[in-house]
């Protein structure tokens, strides 16, 4: 016998069945529980079923009444235990009695009566009526129990708000003098702080509030690391302070490994706040600025932005590092080394071009203004079409960024070589915003000197300041003006700091931490990501970009492994015991010392760049080498393997140390006076490299044997007598 119960009927908007739709009838879902109408319409049927059955059989009626007894009890029973309303149990149990009453009555005086169908019928009415009934009730005390916890717990959070909002209230009146009232106080989702949303009094700002955020903090006795910094609110009459409870920039977090694509239009990570949130630059028309001092991560922060350049699928990256190409050697190396597979495609650097010599950066720089001039002359159709002033920048026209290692150095640099760099620097930063160049340049340290150029303060809107807790060069009032509140010793950590945005007020934040294996990941897995310059801006640059990854441009990159030490074996393989006299070895008449090995390619190129400063700086003109003459007689060992076969006892120089042509170097600068010898002189008088001489020179002059006098392109080794 069957009863309505606990089942409700599908919703029409439930999820669409899985199996294929029948068409030319009703659909069926045999699945399916029973509701009000079906529930009832199924009790009264097996009701009649079994008094039919019972009645022909000459069942024993009191079976019936046993069986809705039992029913009547385990409902109950179960309801009980689900936690059903009584008057759900009560339904329910009545049900069954009800219908165990009518099937033993119906079996005794016979079920095809009208009597007998009229009562049944009222009965199926009033099962149906009765379930629906309870299955409301049963729905509106759920909710009213929803209901009822979410306001306990909005309670307790309402408290603990308050209790927040009350005490901040009265910290801020006690510390700065300005009575605020608070009007929400959100907890940060990450748990390490919350957010007050205050209304300001008349005639006040939050900069009053701001210059006191060590105060404030002090006065919370927040942890070390945790700041309350106000800022500006939805209004100027309001303002959000940011109280940070759990110092979430002391652990280094690792850069993470979701290398999704990403656009320079939506958005690129630098590194997350002191809340756990990403920070998101946004550089279509901004230049960005960052700043830190040896060991503040500042190098680590570089492969940061570098990885989210990569990562980007409508930017084109351009590296100029004139200390080796440091910054971006980590990026071309894996590529240049990878040996594909048959079938597989070779892989693409993770930046564009990379330039470690001055020359080639000015190969560079020409050929970026080059294209940018002709993005401006050939997009101008494609422009007014789009109704814009800037170029519409994409996977098919990219945006080049141009970053700069130690750029801002560059840039106020009194060297004429160096100003030569800047000027084309600034020349791109100033002239191709609109066609889709802008840079990324670090500096060592926020000074007068590297802020003093308008240039960079007025286009480096993303600004950042590694400090690692260095104070030194960090003027945070410079890099940051209009910001106060903000103190060096509130980020003492390894790659973290301050960084402000044109979206985002300076603020802590911290940097993840790359390491070179992923690095190499990101090389690898967004090999086929990277943009393809348009044809535009590909033809403008001509063979220097076409050509850049020749074998003689990146002959470089491939420097040889540093010779093996000297072996202690003669040439006859007879051990030589003793001192290793570089006066004992043999050595050609021309080319640098055997220590010195082969004359390497930043050498060459060392002794390149000596030459052009000295052939634009217009200097007098170097000495001549001078004739061999007979070496003074100076205190010191007299060793043997040190004078001539001809039988000159000249002493080797003072202390005994350095190459055998040390003596000779040094008399011809005591012979020069007071003016002194420049090393390239000296390299010229010796017949030596200027790479060797200059080592040689400069070991002398910490052994007290010369004098080094620093005047730039025209500094000189000055003999002591004459210092």
């Amino acid at each position: 016998m069957a009863t309505t119960t606990e089942v409700t009927m599908t919703k029409n908007n439930s999820k669409p069945s899985t199996q294929p739709e029948v068409q030319g009838g009703p659909v069926w879902d045999w699945a399916a529980g029973h509701g009000p109408v079906t529930g009832a319409l199924s009790a009264t049927t097996g009701m009649f079923a079994v008094a039919t059955t019972g009645a022909a059989t000459a069942m024993p009626p009191g079976w019936a009444l046993a069986v809705g007894a039992a029913g009547a009890i385990g409902h109950t029973a179960a309801g009980i235990r689900l936690r059903n309303a009584g008057r759900t149990i009560a339904a329910r149990a009545a049900s069954w009695l009800v219908g165990a009453g009518w099937t033993t009555w119906a079996m005794t005086h016979g079920p095809l009566t009208w009597t007998a169908l009229g009562s049944l019928a009222a009965i199926g009415v009033g099962m149906g009526t009765a379930t629906r009934s309870t299955n409301l009730y049963e729905e509106a005390r759920e909710e009213e129990a929803i209901a009822a916890e979410q306001r306990a717990v909005a309670a307790e959070l309402s408290a603990e708000r308050r209790t927040i909002a009350a005490e901040w209230v009265d910290r801020i009146q006690r510390v700065c003098g300005i009575t605020v009232r608070v009007l929400a106080v959100e907890q940060w989702p990450t748990g390490t702080g919350f957010t007050l949303d205050a209304e300001l009094p008349g005639g006040t700002t939050y900069d009053q509030i701001a210059a006191r955020a060590a105060a404030l903090s002090a006065d919370a006795h927040l942890p070390h690391g945790c700041t309350a910094v106000a800022g500006p609110g939805v209004h100027q009459g309001r303002t959000l302070i940011d109280v940070s409870t759990v110092n979430a920039l002391e652990t280094e977090t690792p850069y993470p490994t979701d290398y999704a694509p990403l656009s320079l239009l939506t958005g690129i990570p630098w590194g997350y706040r002191s809340n756990a949130e990403q920070i998101l630059t946004y550089l279509r028309e901004q230049c960005a600025l960052v700043v830190g001092p040896t060991g503040s991560g500042k190098t680590n922060m570089v492969h940061v932005i570098l990885a989210g350049f990569a990562r980007a699928t409508d930017v084109l990256t351009f590296v100029i590092d004139l200390n080796a190409g440091s910054a971006g050697l980590s990026w071309v190396l894996p590529a240049l080394q990878h040996q594909p597979a048959p079938g597989e495609r070779p892989l693409r650097p993770g930046i564009d071009w990379l330039a470690g010599t001055v020359e080639e950066a000015h190969t560079m720089l020409d050929a970026v203004l080059r294209i940018g001039h002709q993005r401006k002359i050939s997009y101008q159709a494609l422009m007014a079409r789009e109704d814009t002033d800037l170029l519409p920048i994409g996977p098919s026209i990219p945006q080049i960024m141009l970053v700069i290692d130690e750029g801002a150095e560059i840039l106020t640099s009194m060297d004429k070589a160096m100003k030569k760099l800047a000027a084309k620097i600034l020349e791109v930063i100033r002239m191709l915003r609109a066609m889709g160049v802008r840079t990324v340049l670090t500096a060592l340290g926020s000074t007068g000197s590297v802020l003093g150029n308008l240039m960079i303060r007025r286009e480096a809107k993303v600004r950042v300041a590694l400090t690692g807790g260095e104070k030194e060069g960090m003027d945070l009032s410079k890099l940051f003006p209009g910001t106060r509140g903000l103190k060096v010793d509130q980020a003492p950590y390894k790659g973290a700091g301050f960084m402000g945005t044109p979206e985002s007020a300076a603020a802590l934040f911290k940097c993840w931490r790359i390491l070179p294996s992923q690095i190499r990941e990101i090389v690898a897995a967004t090999s086929e990501r990277h943009p393809v310059l348009d044809a535009v801006s590909a033809t403008a640059a001509g063979d220097a970009y076409a050509r850049r990854w020749d074998a003689d441009r990146i002959a470089w990159m491939h420097q040889p492994q540093p010779a093996a030490p000297v072996s202690e074996l003669d040439e006859g393989g007879e051990g030589r015991r003793g001192l290793n006299l570089s006066a004992l070895r043999d050595e050609r008449e021309d080319g640098p010392e055997p220590e010195q090995g082969p004359v390497s390619e930043v050498d060459r190129l060392a002794d390149a760049f000596m030459r052009e400063i000295d052939e634009h700086f217009g200097t007098a003109p170097e000495p001549t080498r001078r004739p061999e003459r007979e070496r003074p007689e100076r205190p010191g060992l007299n060793l043997s393997a040190l004078r001539d076969n001809d039988g000159d006892d000249s002493p080797a120089p003072q202390g005994g140390a350095g190459p055998e042509w040390l003596a000779d170097a040094i008399a011809a600068i005591a012979d020069a006076g007071s003016a002194g010898m420049k090393p390239s002189a000296v390299a010229d008088h010796v017949g030596r490299s200027r790479q060797a001489v200059r080592e040689a020179l400069k070991a002398a002059a910490e052994r007290g044997e010369l004098v080094y006098r620093d005047n730039g392109p025209h500094s000189v080794y000055v003999h002591p007598d004459h210092a």
